[in-house]
């Protein structure tokens, strides 16, 4: 069954194809990046893929074997157009006309989507249906700059594609089985009623990311912090497979100092913005979630890899770069404790794959818990990055929401197939 998997942020829309077998065998046929939609500078980016067959990737001796593999993802050709993307609604123009143009529009028989917020009510991927199109509605209060614009993409392609099943896969499901410790905020009880509880995001990730390192309870695998850290950044605690505890809550502002959101506050600051600054709410909320972060604690940039290649020069893009990995550390002792111990910590995301030296300095000076690195495979960003002699494993594994997404669309949809059939 071929899966077009869609992955829509507030300024990026993702998307890729596969193929997916009902014997698990899974070929990566495309994907893309529409980004930057609203700037003058819009981007659309793809890479077409061999189509050779999924392979199970191996991870080096020592960790149970992948209960799930990567799809096969080998780039064949990759093709970039600038091009004016205003709104998503047209960036979603443009992707229906690329995948026409390429003859893969007639091909596709499921969409999945990528849903930031389920609440406490949707806790496992479901189909589309007029129904849960209310319900999520009902739940744009809790993430107002979310899911309006994927609620947009999902009545867009229902009516693009009529007739194709499609599927909401929702990010903060994984999280479902946090203990009510975990899931509760110091505040008036009667404000849980309102959905005023800790969510956790970045979940498709943290569950492809298990699928990857495999789950058996006695096994390395057992007590894992999965470090997502890239434009959104994250920590999660899993124990046994399943998430206990993660440093975002309410919304996916909260938690680490990320791109350009601040993470976690003192109240106390934004009573002081509101009271001394004069902010309104919506002046606010920019500072907080677009203005924040690596870009305003250095006033250069929100890209790591900008702030790493200056700061020997620029203070405060040194600076920026060790608040991010002070908080990182920080929040990694924090789960650490949670977790009663560390077996595998997993780097992952933009940042969290590709620098070597943010890997390096938030592990270092860990080896008091037994967590020590090898540099060389460090810099050469190795799946296993941790020293032989290393009493914690430590991971750097490639995340893909839009296969995981793949894979519960065509689960869900061929299930609902058989039992209409039953």
């Amino acid at each position: 069954m071929r899966i077009l998997s869609i992955n829509s942020g507030s300024s990026s829309l993702k998307y890729a194809l596969h193929d997916i077998g009902a014997d698990g065998g899974e070929v990566e046929v495309e994907r893309g990046n529409l980004r930057r939609i609203g700037l003058d500078d819009s981007v659309f980016e793809w890479r077409v893929a061999s189509g050779q067959p999924a392979r199970r990737a191996s991870l080096p001796r020592k960790t149970p074997r992948m209960s799930t593999g990567a799809a096969r993802r080998i780039p064949r050709r990759k093709s970039l157009r600038l091009l004016p993307l205003p709104d998503h609604e047209t960036a979603m123009e443009e992707l229906v006309r690329h995948l026409r143009r390429r003859g893969l529009e007639q091909t596709i028989g499921g969409l999945g989507h990528r849903v930031v917020h389920g609440g406490s009510r949707y806790r496992a991927p479901k189909l589309v249906t007029p129904r849960l199109l209310d319900g999520l509605r009902e739940l744009e209060r809790l993430a107002p700059d979310h899911l309006p614009d994927e609620i947009a993409a999902l009545e867009y392609f229902g009516g693009r594609f009529p007739g194709t099943g499609q599927v909401a896969c929702f990010d903060t499901a994984f999280h479902r089985h946090m203990p009510a410790a975990a899931r509760a905020l110091p505040l008036p009880r009667d404000l849980e009623r309102d959905g005023v509880v800790r969510y956790g995001f970045h979940g498709l990730s943290c569950e492809y990311v298990m699928g990857r390192l495999g789950s058996e309870p006695a096994g390395a695998a057992r007590r894992v912090i999965i470090a997502h850290l890239g434009n959104g950044a994250s920590m999660t605690a899993v124990k046994d497979g399943r998430g206990i505890d993660t440093s975002m809550g309410f919304t996916p502002t909260g938690g680490l100092m990320m791109s350009t959101r601040s993470g976690d506050l003192d109240p106390g600051v934004i009573f002081f913005l509101l009271r001394e600054k004069g902010l309104d709410r919506d002046e606010l909320a920019a500072l907080i979630n677009d203005g924040s972060g690596l870009l305003g604690a250095s006033g250069i940039s929100g890209d790591m890899q900008d702030l790493l290649a200056l700061e020997e020069k620029e203070p405060s893009a040194a600076a920026a770069v060790a608040l991010f990995c002070h908080l990182a550390r920080r929040q990694l002792g924090g789960l650490t404790f949670v977790l009663e111990g560390l077996d595998t910590l997993v780097f992952t995301g933009g940042i969290g794959q590709k620098s070597p030296a943010v890997r390096a300095r938030i592990c270092a000076g860990l080896e008091f818990i037994g967590l020590r690195l090898n540099a060389r495979l460090n810099r050469q960003n190795a799946g296993l990055v941790s020293a032989a002699d290393s009493a914690i494993e430590v991971r750097v594994v490639e995340t893909d929401e839009e296969l995981m997404i793949a894979r519960h669309t065509a689960q869900l949809l061929r299930q609902t197939r058989k039992e209409s059939h039953d």
